[in-house]
């Protein structure tokens, strides 16, 4: 029930503000949801509709599938009561609890791994990072006249001389505000020599002048101060918190949006920050650089609006597209990119909008073929799912469809943005090793080339570890994508080798946060897999890796396993062909990424959690494409607890209707060529607990059970019979399995497996959940 209760919980923000008065096991169950989770109330009307009752039971269900008791899919009224009894005893815990962590803050070894999710509780809510595209990031804002609270008039036109423009939302009256507000002008003091202004936006009507006068002398605010009460900056910025902050280049483009760092927020505070956020926006914006970190939530009082009204203005090149452009296209389509038009200028986007609209509207471009992933609550903003998501926002694709059915006028030049630079260094510093194939690889003008596989031996006298990776193409322009792997001592047929890191054109780096590192052991081999696609003219590739190492031994070794299926078999002409292979986690894990990866016949592919009897999509790739081989890495780490399997499906095309096809007749098997198939989801993660560089049980990957069974005429006379390949007595396997189900509800996991019954196990588990029940062991055993 506390696990129930806890994922219950955490499916709803709860004000830490609001009392829960005793509640009466007999009162309406709507009533005691508004009590609880007043954030259930999506509109705002002071009640709790049947729709929002649902959407909130929904939610409950797909956090912890043991909350539907039945597995009926839906929450009873008493499986409802026992639910809300529950988060009723666990919230006024939390509210004891709030006092005493807010005044101790979170120490440094508390481990909130690289993200802020573990912040999030119903008393605790730290920034989140959202998507850039949808909360404005790379937008022009309008010249934007104001009043400072001195009757100043000023309008963003007076600050053309500065270098980037900080428009920070403040209040006197916001508890959030307050914290904040010595960090502002501390902030502010650093940065105005450096060219950048800073102007205070104050929400409020009901605020004195006489106290944003005091706030100003307190804390040495610089820059204008203005009391907005009518909230026209506010909507105009589309702000949504009093502790909001906006950061503007020269080219008035808004770069940044969110909260000024992770020091305080709902129910904590700490002691420094862990992350400032405003500090690297504005480096970035001085050199010219895209903040690592574009957008996030900001905890802060929300502001209310009494008019949905937005400030529009038309859409043009040079206002608008361009920044979309630069933003999500020129990194490749470039006069030196890897594309083969550049969309540096006017004249070549205008020549090409016709293609830009069809290739945005069919979801090719830009790359990013993951499916949406919902994952924000009602009345909140949907949190950042794939920390490198590349998909162009609903606001972004309607901008650029409206733009180019008017006519894709070219406006105004002076409203361009500031050119976008592309460093010739390396992007993530100086390496400390660099390791360059040995020789240039000649690459053909025309047609098509095999993968090509190079070697490199590091020569390490000892083990590295590694923090940031980056892959540099020799020649960029014919250069696709590389991955690069660990080459295996014995390498064995059909073997799974170890991915290290990979280069497609927009992901040439690998950075990970303090504390978190690879592992390059002793004396290893890299093993380069080079896809180059010819461009018209021959030339020769010669790719390095650069590695940044950590000072000293991470707090978290990054490792990645393999779910793959070796035995796949494609027959011929089959045009959706199904493979499976799971992998159960034999110890609680943080998963970080997944990639998949097949050649030419793959089609689509899937990542699941089975846990419970149930499959949660993790990753959908509906439509894979064998070009672009994506890392998807999650914005927060996935927690995953010992027992839990992933389950990985590709779907193969090998049928004439596939364009990409070498040859429909053939069955087609496991090979390291494209014209063979693979069939592999890699996936990243840290052990929970585990000492870096220490050896732990491997994850192993498992077949779904219908493909490791050896299929033989029937053998199974008396008390024997055959399971995976094994001759095993009936009795011993019942008896075996009736004493590792010690609480006696039929159902034992595969980690309670002893290592020399596993493959007997897993022929057992014919759904390859890492659970076997006593229906699938009664079928085998028949």
């Amino acid at each position: 029930m506390n696990r129930i209760l806890s994922v219950f919980c955490a499916c709803i923000a709860i004000s830490s503000l609001i009392a829960v008065a005793k509640v009466n096991t007999k009162d309406d169950i709507k009533t005691r949801i508004l009590r609880l989770f007043p954030d259930a109330d999506a509109n705002g009307d002071g009640a709790i509709s049947d729709k929002e009752e649902a959407a909130l039971a929904r939610r409950a269900i797909a956090r912890h599938p043991k909350a539907d008791a039945n597995s009926d899919g839906i929450l009873s009224t008493k499986e409802k009561h026992a639910l809300l009894s529950a988060a009723e005893q666990k919230f006024k815990k939390d509210r004891n609890d709030t006092n005493s962590i807010s005044s101790r803050g979170i120490s440094e070894s508390d481990d909130l791994g690289p993200g802020t999710k573990s912040m999030e509780s119903p008393v605790r809510r730290g920034p989140q990072l959202v998507k850039p595209g949808e909360h404005g990031i790379g937008k022009q804002i309008p010249q934007l006249p104001f009043q400072d609270i001195n009757g100043q008039t000023h309008s963003l036109a007076d600050f053309a001389d500065r270098k980037a423009i900080v428009f920070a939302m403040t209040g006197t009256g916001c508890p959030l505000c307050l914290k904040y507000a010595p960090t502002l002008a501390s902030i502010e003091k650093q940065y105005r020599s450096r060219g950048v202004e800073f102007i205070y936006i104050n929400p409020n009507q009901s605020e004195q002048k006489k106290e944003l006068i005091g706030a100003i002398e307190t804390h040495g605010f610089q820059g204008p101060y203005v009391q907005d009460g009518e909230k026209e900056l506010p909507l105009a910025l589309n702000a949504k918190t009093t502790t909001e902050v906006f950061v503007l280049d020269r080219a008035r483009t808004l770069v940044f949006r969110g909260a000024v760092d992770d020091q305080y927020g709902f129910g904590y505070s700490l002691e420094v920050p862990r992350r400032h956020y405003l500090v690297d926006a504005l480096d970035a914006a001085l050199e010219g650089r895209t903040p690592a970190i574009q957008a996030t939530t900001s905890p802060g009082c929300e502001l209310y609006y009494t008019s949905d009204a937005t400030t529009e203005h038309t859409i043009t090149y040079h206002n608008r597209i361009s920044r979309i452009i630069q933003a999500n296209c020129l990194e490749c389509h470039r006069t030196e990119g890897t594309a083969p038009m550049a969309f540096e200028s006017y004249e070549g986007v205008k020549d090409y909008a016709g293609m830009i609209g069809d290739v945005v509207q069919r979801g090719i471009m830009p790359p990013w073929f993951a499916a949406p992933a919902n994952t924000g609550s009602s009345g909140e903003p949907d949190p950042l799912h794939w920390a490198n998501d590349r998909s162009l926002s609903d606001a972004e694709k309607n901008d650029l469809f409206k733009w180019i059915n008017t006519g894709a006028p070219e406006g105004d030049p002076a409203d361009k943005p500031l050119a976008k630079t592309f460093p010739n260094g390396w992007l993530i510093g100086k390496p400390d090793t660099t390791f360059r194939l040995p020789k240039p690889i000649p690459v053909q003008a025309t047609g098509t080339m095999p993968y090509q596989h190079v070697t490199i031996a590091t020569q390490l006298p000892e083990d590295k570890w590694v923090k940031a990776i980056e892959i540099r193409p020799g020649a960029p322009d014919v250069v696709h994508h590389v991955i690069v792997y660990i080459k295996p001592e014995s390498p064995k047929k059909r073997q799974v080798k170890e991915f290290w890191a990979g280069y497609a054109p927009g992901n040439s780096t690998w950075i990970y946060p303090d504390g978190y590192a690879r592992r390059l052991p002793k004396g290893a081999t890299l093993e380069f897999e080079m896809h180059y696609t010819p461009n018209g003219k021959k030339t020769f590739d010669q790719t390095e890796i650069g590695l940044i190492y950590a000072d000293e031994p991470p707090h978290h070794e990054i490792r990645v396993a393999a779910i793959a299926n070796r035995k796949l078999e494609i027959p011929p002409r089959a045009a959706n062909h199904r493979v499976d292979a799971s992998l159960t986690l034999p110890y609680d894990a943080q998963i970080l990424s997944f990639l998949p990866h097949m050649h030419l016949r793959g089609k689509s592919a899937r990542y699941e959690l089975l846990s419970n009897g149930t499959a949660k999509t993790l990753l959908d790739v509906p439509h894979y494409d064998f070009n672009w081989q994506l890392l998807y890495r999650l914005a927060e780490p996935l927690t995953l607890e010992k027992g839990n399997s992933i389950r990985f499906t590709g779907w193969f095309d090998n049928s004439a209707d596939n364009p990409a096809n070498p040859d429909p007749n053939v069955t087609v098997h496991w090979g390291q060529q494209t014209e063979d198939e693979m069939h592999v989801g890699y996936v990243e993660y840290v052990v929970s607990g585990a000492v870096p560089g220490s050896p732990i049980a491997a994850m192993r990957p498992t077949r779904p059970a219908s493909q490791t069974v050896t299929s033989r005429p029937s053998r199974n006379k008396g008390n024997a019979v055959q399971i995976g390949g094994h001759t095993v007595q009936r009795n011993a396997i019942v008896d075996t399995l009736r004493k590792l189900d010690s609480d006696n509800d039929g159902r034992v996991s595969q980690s309670q497996i002893p290592e020399k019954y596993i493959q007997i196990f897993n022929a057992i588990d014919s759904n390859s959940d890492g659970v076997v029940t006593d229906k699938e062991v009664m079928a085998a055993l028949n």
